[in-house]
């Protein structure tokens, strides 16, 4: 079994490896691509016999229209180059170039045939809807292209307050789509892609959605939001979920506490329609007046108009129920951003105050550290730490849209990120579902068990947006998640199937009710 599956794998793995990774060489010996999409001609250029489009922009500048939906550009004539990566969206951090005209995405395509109907793979960034954009070198498509002929379309989009900050209990009904602007932003950039798949290769009718973090927690809003209804056909999302939305009252106070920041009220809430963007961006440090914790939180809300239901709550939306969708997490969620010398060299006596505003979930910590310690007596507290906060708090949102799909007989398949080094954190599976081991910060290296790892795992992704299942030659037998089974792929080396996997933990926390990070 083992040196079949390294054999199978390692020539999944070589059928990429002519290629030169995110960085890319010279553009090949010919003219560079012009293609004329819905708005106008873009030109792009041919790196590594892969066409590439960076910052196509699929919608008009924002800030004329700021916290409402977003319309399409003005239609232009002239040729424009599409060589560079655009703007993001406003936001606290290091990213590079911040406007709000951010409605741009990014296009690699193997060719231009418009016969030529290959999946198109649209990703959508992490960031927890605050930060990030679609121009990180973890995200050069080229690999995917070159491994599946496929098509892979990268998007920003207005996030934190400019994407989600919900006005219409303060501004009025103009304002009524405000705490979902971003998601609309998504869906304007979804519509491009029904209008020019073609164009670029790409068929139209087979359109995967994928996503890590945020992105998979903007996927799973999606599949509840009635606009976005027939735009993608599969979906994928890694370490991101979406149960519940957050509420009017809630999302009304954090606008509240935002404006607060800016040293306004509800009678001059309108002066944020002409504040400088500098001044919107640094009042995001504002505390968040509902939960205990953090920044003040901006994301989907429950507003009747673009969402009128929680994506997961009571049940799956019935609009998605017959879309195929893979659910992921990673094994040890909490270790890539639970950290700092208050984590480190714990012992036993540390471990309760630090596990109740860790776990998001409110339950006796005494109670929980001494069943982990009755399942894992050999684990340390620091173990037990991360064990317990990644199920509590990041992998429980993931099995409840698992299960509420396999009720619902949804087409469903899950996966469990064991392979790590030694551990699996948060973002550990995105350089793997792009075959982008070898780019610069990666954090599986590039190591021959990575790259066989990602082999695996862009492989299941390419099969989901090709034919609607995951399954390929290199795993063994995936079946559907169905209750009370619940069959989960376990991606390490070699890659297994499992039922139930971390079972008594599920079970632990289940007893007690789920709270959505943000609701």
């Amino acid at each position: 079994m083992t040196l079949s599956l390294n054999r199978r794998t390692l020539l999944l793995a070589a059928g990429s490896a002519g290629g030169l990774g995110a960085t890319g060489a010279g553009r090949a010996q010919r003219g560079d691509p012009v293609v004329t999409t819905s708005n106008g001609p873009v030109r792009g250029t041919i790196e590594d016999n892969i066409h590439r489009f960076l910052g196509i922009r699929y919608g008009a500048d924002t800030a004329p229209r700021r916290f409402r939906p977003p319309v399409r550009p003005a239609g232009w004539t002239e040729t424009r180059d599409a060589t560079e990566y655009a703007a993001a969206s406003p936001q606290r951090g290091t990213e590079e170039n911040q406007s709000e005209d951010c409605l741009f995405l990014n296009v690699w395509t193997p060719g231009l045939e418009s016969d030529a109907a290959r999946p198109v793979m649209v990703y959508f960034h992490g960031g927890a809807y605050a930060a990030g954009s679609g121009s990180s070198p973890l995200y050069d498509g080229t690999r995917l292209c070159q491994r599946g002929d496929v098509v892979v379309i990268t998007v920003n989009h207005r996030l934190n307050a400019f994407g989600y900050l919900y006005l219409q209990r303060l501004l009025g009904s103009d304002f009524a789509a405000s705490g979902n602007a971003g998601q609309l932003d998504l869906v304007l950039a979804l519509e491009w892609v029904r209008d020019n798949a073609a164009r670029f290769g790409g068929d139209p009718n087979r359109v995967m959605v994928f996503g890590q973090s945020g992105g998979g927690a903007k996927i799973a809003s999606l599949m509840a939001t009635p606009v976005a209804d027939g735009l993608f056909h599969s979906a994928a999302t890694m370490s991101g979920q979406q149960v519940t939305a957050s509420g009017p009252g809630n999302a009304t106070a954090r606008a509240r506490a935002y404006l607060a920041a800016l040293g306004l009220d509800d009678s001059r809430g309108s002066q944020l329609l002409d504040m400088p963007m500098e001044l919107l961006v640094e009042a995001l440090g504002a505390d968040d007046p509902v939960l205990p914790y953090g920044r003040v939180y901006f994301g989907p809300v429950k507003d009747d108009v673009v969402l009128p239901r929680h994506p997961f709550y009571p049940d799956v939306a019935p609009q998605s129920r017959h879309i195929p969708m893979i659910i992921g997490n990673t094994h040890d969620e909490t270790r890539a951003f639970l950290r700092g010398p208050q984590f480190e060299n714990l012992d036993w006596a540390d471990l309760p105050e630090l596990l109740i505003p860790n776990m998001r979930v409110d339950i006796r910590p005494e109670t929980v550290i001494a069943r982990y310690r009755a399942l894992y007596p050999e684990r340390s507290p620091e173990a037990v730490f991360y064990a317990a906060t990644t199920a509590a708090r990041s992998w429980r949102g993931a099995i409840i849209e698992a299960e509420e799909r396999a009720k619902a007989d949804s087409p469903t398949w899950v996966y469990q990120l064991d392979f790590g080094n030694p551990h699996a954190p948060h973002t550990f599976d995105i350089p793997l579902v792009f075959d982008n081991t070898a780019v610069e910060g990666a954090l599986p290296g590039d190591g021959e068990t990575a790259r066989n790892m990602a082999a695996l795992m862009s492989e299941s992704l390419i099969a989901l947006a090709r034919t609607g299942s995951p399954q390929h030659a290199a795993l063994p037998d995936w079946p559907r998640y169905t209750l009370p089974d619940r069959e989960t792929m376990i991606f390490d080396w070699p890659p297994r199937m499992e039922n139930d996997p971390r079972g008594a933990e599920r079970e632990l926390f289940a007893s007690v009710p789920y709270v959505q990070p943000g609701t």
